[in-house]
């Protein structure tokens, strides 16, 4: 999939371009694809920890739900017990 890309200047220390410099040659690439790759990791990982909390979120919905359905057949068909 090709993407946009868009010029970035920033600032960061100075051992920072040291690592991107070194992960850079020990994988071929470029500083820039180095920087994107740790961009779209942390990324991901926001979008993991965002759907993860949905989850626990929608678990306990569905726990409400199924308690409330259980008093609900307890009540329609008591003799199920």
């Amino acid at each position: 999939m090709t993407s946009r890309t868009v010029k970035l200047t920033v600032t960061v220390p100075a051992e920072l371009v040291a690592l991107t410099d070194e992960v850079a040659r020990e994988r071929g690439t470029s500083r820039s694809k180095v920087v994107a790759a740790c961009l779209r990791e942390m990324a991901d990982r926001r979008l993991r920890a965002e759907m993860e909390e949905g989850y626990r979120v929608l678990a306990g919905e569905l726990r409400e739900v199924a308690v409330l359905a259980r008093q609900a057949q307890r009540q329609v068909l008591p003799e199920w017990e």
